[in-house]
């Protein structure tokens, strides 16, 4: 099987658009088609249904979707270990949300190529349910995500902790002007959003949400306005007078967590890793 089929049946599967696929795979629309028949034909049965503007998955399709995301991560990981340079002994594989890496994770691997110079990487980004899915089916060492697992094969430790800041790019704002002008509400998790509703009950659904902290930044900094932004992250903008934090504004707590499964003995490195999770 061509692993640029499943690469392309994936694509379609998330946009639901054959011409948005072929954009972001830099292909033209009929090699994605040629690709999606080709595997059609190979499993012998149609994995989309194709209505004008209604691009859906058939039963067949939604059960290819996990086997396709397993062998493309088993073959990316079967890549990077034969490919790693002879004196790295040991290769991790690992994953964590999008708003992770924009915060924590890129200080955590140059401490840990400090630390563990032998260890070979391979890093992804994904939501919680896919780092979860793949540790239970072992083709993943660890996963790092804001919600803690609650399954028994999981083993969660606590990662770090964040802080969420109010920053406006209006000086000396009360809370009150600034969650009532331009406010921009991001996604930081089920539990942010739980401690958010619960500091301000009587707040109105604002007119921007957007997913990421960096995206938010950038917003607020071309549009102007007022958001929860990570502290590690608006520390230049902060000293250079871009953004004023609002000092009335309740900080918010967030810990990030490391997972991984209990099902195998971890081996040396991801040993050596755990170790210095405490």
């Amino acid at each position: 099987m061509d692993t640029d089929q499943l690469k392309t049946f994936l694509e379609i599967s998330r946009t639901r658009h054959f011409g948005r696929a072929a954009q972001n795979l830099y292909l033209s629309q009929s090699a994605v088609s040629s690709r999606i028949k080709a595997l059609e034909d190979q499993l012998g049965t149609p994995l989309f249904v194709r209505n004008r503007n209604d691009i859906q998955l058939t039963p067949a399709g939604n059960r290819l979707l996990n086997h396709a995301e397993n062998i493309l991560a088993a073959w990316g990981r079967a890549k990077h270990d034969v490919a790693i340079e002879e004196e790295m002994s040991t290769s991790l594989a690992i994953a964590a949300t999008p708003s992770l890496w924009d915060i924590a994770m890129q200080d955590w691997l140059q401490n840990l190529h400090q630390r563990q110079p032998h260890i070979a990487v391979h890093g992804e980004v994904m939501e919680t349910e896919s780092i979860l899915r793949r540790l239970m089916e072992g083709s993943l060492d660890l996963g790092f995500t804001f919600e803690p697992s609650q399954r028994p094969q999981i083993e969660t430790r606590q990662f770090t902790s964040i802080s969420l800041i109010m920053v406006s790019t209006s000086n000396q704002q009360s809370l009150d002007q600034a969650l009532n002008h331009n406010y921009v509400l991001v996604d930081w998790g089920l539990s942010f959003a739980i401690n958010h509703a619960r500091h301000f009950p009587s707040l109105r659904t604002p007119g921007i949400r957007l997913p990421l902290g960096h995206i938010a930044k950038a917003y607020l900094l071309n549009c102007g306005g007022t958001a929860y932004l990570a502290e590690s992250t608006v520390v230049d903008e902060i000293n250079n007078g871009q953004l004023f934090k609002v000092e009335d504004a309740p900080i918010i707590e967030r810990t990030a967590y490391a997972m991984f499964s209990t099902l195998t003995q971890p081996e040396d490195g991801l040993q050596a890793v755990l170790a210095s999770l405490g």
